[in-house]
């Protein structure tokens, strides 16, 4: 009876992957490896910044697309701000 589940290949070096659900599941999160990567940072300007890439598949069936879109939103602000989480 899994409801959400977590699939982790970052620690194998995967920088992104698409993870599979099996039922009864409703979603599962994909992680990828952290990687430090250029990214604009205002106007004109660069920095190296370390990412993460999230993927999540979700039943349709169950939850509506804006509704996964939200949370990862919500684990990207969180990610952002650990101070969130106390």
């Amino acid at each position: 009876g899994g409801g959400f589940t977590i699939s982790n290949l970052g620690m194998m070096g995967i920088s992104q992957f698409t993870a599979i659900i099996n039922p009864p599941q409703v979603a599962i999160m994909a992680v990828g490896a952290i990687q430090k990567k250029v990214v604009a940072v205002g106007d004109d300007g660069f920095a190296i910044r370390p990412l993460l890439t999230l993927t999540l598949g979700a039943d349709h069936r169950v939850l509506d697309g804006a509704i996964s879109g939200r949370f990862l939103s919500r684990i990207k602000e969180i990610l952002e701000t650990p101070s969130l989480l106390a």
